[in-house]
């Protein structure tokens, strides 16, 4: 499904937000579909874990793969530099989606397309009045409102400059993609 969203921009580069150990953004550096993969995670423990993996694997085209540590809110790229930006269950983590988004969109070429994966809260739960009341005192207390409906991101990706919004749904598990207008 993920390369369906990302194939006008394949042979460009990408960057894999909050990798984590990297999964992700090995299978892309291996795909050999990308000039550049940005393994991007604000954790320093995270970061030293994908690359111990990258060191275990044999023929890792390591030339066109970088590990950089930084804040999803604070990007060290230049603005319209990067073709994707792949967040694979990690937008539910972050302390403010809206910070993090309007970045991304920022770093995002003309054209660019960000892909999200994550967990929503809609459907009938979402009128459960405890739940709604929960939502609202986390979002006091962190800054994030964790898990967002489908409409509401929508409207963040929107909010920030993106359109060509598409969801894919799998239960409360959704692949979200959109672009940078061209």
């Amino acid at each position: 499904m993920m390369k369906g969203f990302l194939k006008p921009i394949l042979g460009g580069n990408i960057i894999d937000a909050s990798c984590g150990s990297g999964l992700f953004s090995r299978l892309f550096a291996k795909s050999g579909l990308f000039s550049m993969v940005v393994a991007l995670d604000y954790s320093e423990n995270m970061l030293r874990q994908c690359y111990e993996f990258v060191q275990q694997e044999d023929n890792f085209p390591k030339e066109n793969f970088i590990l950089v540590r930084a804040d999803i809110a604070r990007l060290p790229f230049v603005s319209s530099s990067v073709d994707a930006v792949h967040a694979g269950a990690a937008l539910h983590c972050w302390p403010s989606p809206s910070s993090a988004v309007a970045e991304i969109s920022r770093v995002l070429r003309p054209g660019g397309v960000f892909v999200a994966t994550t967990y929503i809260l809609d459907g009938p739960f979402s009128a459960v009045p405890f739940l709604t009341t929960f939502r609202r005192s986390v979002k006091q207390v962190s800054g994030s409102c964790i898990f967002l409906s489908e409409r509401e991101l929508e409207a963040l990706c929107k909010a920030c400059g993106l359109v060509g919004f598409k969801c894919i749904r799998n239960g409360p598990f959704v692949m979200i993609s959109a672009a940078k207008p061209k």
